[in-house]
């Protein structure tokens, strides 16, 4: 009976270190990051998240949209494609020419490449 207990210990230990393994903690984000989920926060969100405009068709999430090859829309996620559609605008999305500066452009992408991080994993 003390072998089973001790080996259902080992067991269970193995098994906890086996799985901390994989835990890998989050980096920060930088200051250019953080200046994008701020822009994003306040300019994206509310049609991207919210859709508190009440679109019949509601915008994509934008959650990892550069863990995929593609754009919602079938464009190549690139940061130059993405950078067109914000300040082009594309469909319903209206074009935001104008109201990013280059450095806030750099800062959104920066922050869109990290999957949208929560202000929470910092």
């Amino acid at each position: 009976m003390a072998v089973l207990k001790r080996l259902g210990r080992a067991a269970l230990l193995a098994a906890i270190a086996a799985s901390l393994a994989g835990c890998r903690t989050t980096p920060k984000l930088t200051p250019q990051q953080v200046e994008g989920r701020h822009l994003y926060d306040n300019r994206c969100a509310h049609c991207h998240e919210d859709n508190d405009l009440g679109l019949k068709k509601a915008p994509p999430k934008l959650h990892g949209v550069f863990h995929h090859d593609k754009l919602p829309s079938g464009a190549s996620a690139t940061d130059a494609e993405v950078e067109k559609v914000v300040l082009a605008g594309k469909g319903s999305m209206p074009s935001f020419a104008g109201r990013f500066t280059r450095e806030q452009m750099d800062a959104l992408i920066a922050y869109l490449h990290t999957g949208m991080r929560d202000a929470k994993t910092e």
